[in-house]
């Protein structure tokens, strides 16, 4: 069985980005050496990227033009991708299906796969999965910086969700890893 991975850099105020969507400068206080070994071994792990269908629009106009990270850009061309979208129905990057049912087509793919399936950025997509207990591992990359205001990385939720925490390590830049898994029931 496949393991559901999210995979996110959060301000320490809790901000995947900033006010404006698609503001993503707080990845510039913590991308370093050890991010991009880190992403370059997602490459060589996943078996599925996942996306809602902001991340996913911001994913497709950035990676088939890149240059300045050529080995990462090859494997997010490359790899399999799923976008959850209500009304996306003819995806155009490479190697993308959509679906409409995201909860249902994960757990599926859970079913039948071996390797990783890694959710990159995607607040309200996470939110649901978390909801329907299909996240096994949250990866969160936490920047050295406090953006003071932005989109916040988890919804508010009516009832507390207890975590055990798996792994934390510093990295080369000063942010932080931390690896928890989603205590169920």
């Amino acid at each position: 069985m496949g393991q559901l991975i999210v995979w996110n850099v959060i301000s320490i105020d809790g901000f995947f980005e900033g006010d404006q969507p698609w503001d993503l400068r707080l990845h510039e206080y913590i991308w370093g050496e050890d991010l991009r070994r880190l992403s370059l071994q997602f490459g060589e792990e996943a078996e599925l990227l996942v996306f809602g269908r902001n991340t996913y629009e911001g994913m497709a106009a950035h990676w088939p033009a890149d240059t300045d990270e050529p080995e990462i850009a090859a494997y997010m061309n490359a790899v399999p991708k799923l976008v959850a979208s209500r009304t996306l129905t003819a995806p155009e990057w490479n190697n993308t299906e959509a679906t409409a049912d995201p909860v249902g087509e994960l757990a599926r793919r859970k079913q039948l796969g071996e390797r990783p399936i890694y959710v990159f950025g995607s607040a309200d997509l996470v939110d649901s999965l978390l909801e329907a207990d299909l996240v096994d591992e949250l990866l969160l990359g936490i920047a050295p910086v406090i953006l003071g205001s932005g989109t916040p990385f988890f919804t508010t939720s009516e009832a507390a969700r207890s975590l055990e925490l798996l792994e934390s390590r510093a990295v080369d830049t000063g942010g932080v890893l931390l690896r928890y898994r989603p205590l169920r029931g």
